[in-house]
């Protein structure tokens, strides 16, 4: 059970509400067990708003440390935070931010022979990272288990969000089949903080049953010259890692 507290009703009042939210929609959130694979750009604005709007369990993934480079992006960081796991100052700040969750972090690198201990039974998985091989490897946990996967990415001044649960969409794979090559890309902090807020946007919703989500659509957006452009993504017949799903 997850019945809310008077501390609870308290602290999450405004968001409550909101029409369709209400008592219901937060003991959902009190209940809900995510998982966000990357605390870096992306990674820092999700986790702060789950953490603040009341998700009771959250999990953090991330073997990387901070660097001075990082900090015009990272918000979960300070100068005195380089050098140390980001996972474990991450934790750190969400507990601080909100003591009355449960929080949990990992410091290893997430690969195919570890992802089964280190993610485990989520409700949600928010891919919060930087390259391809890695979300490939939450791709294929996210069909085996039908565990929703929020994608998003950014460049510059642009980016992009999708919501992903086979078989009723597709999986990263069918829209991304080939992944681009690694390397140092140019981004302002405002545009993981922007692609982030969204992700966060789509899990409290998700969570809670609310509203609209991106489940087959994919969200990108320029804020150069602040465009908000949907497509329509569809399921390829050939990708080898949903096509055996049925779809329903």
């Amino acid at each position: 059970m997850a019945a809310l507290t008077d501390y609870d009703c308290t602290r999450y009042g405004r968001q409550m509400m909101i029409g369709g939210w209400g008592v219901p929609g937060q003991e959902r959130l009190k209940r809900a067990r995510v998982f966000i694979v990357g605390a870096g750009g992306l990674g820092s604005p999700v986790a702060l708003y789950l953490a603040a709007a009341g998700v009771g369990t959250i999990g953090l993934g991330d073997c990387d440390r901070p660097d001075l480079s990082n900090l015009n992006r990272q918000i979960l960081y300070t100068d005195a935070d380089l050098g140390r796991p980001k996972a474990e100052v991450a934790a750190e700040v969400l507990r601080r931010l909100n003591p009355a969750i449960a929080v949990n972090s990992s410091g290893e690198r997430i690969a195919e022979h570890n992802i089964e201990r280190i993610v485990g039974p989520v409700d949600l998985i928010l891919d919060c990272l930087d390259n391809f091989d890695t979300r490939y490897v939450l791709n294929a946990y996210s069909v085996r288990h039908s565990i929703p996967l929020i994608h998003a990415a950014i460049w510059g001044l642009s980016g992009q969000i999708t919501v992903l649960h086979p078989p009723r969409t597709p999986c990263l794979r069918c829209i991304f089949p080939d992944a681009p090559p690694r390397e140092v890309f140019p981004v302002a902090g405002v545009t993981p903080g922007l692609a982030g807020c969204l992700q966060a946007t789509e899990a409290l919703k998700l969570l809670t049953g609310l509203g609209a989500s991106l489940l087959g659509k994919l969200l990108v957006f320029d804020a150069e010259q602040m465009t908000f452009t949907t497509l329509t993504v569809e399921r390829r017949p050939d990708c080898p890692a949903c096509a055996g799903l049925i779809r329903t």
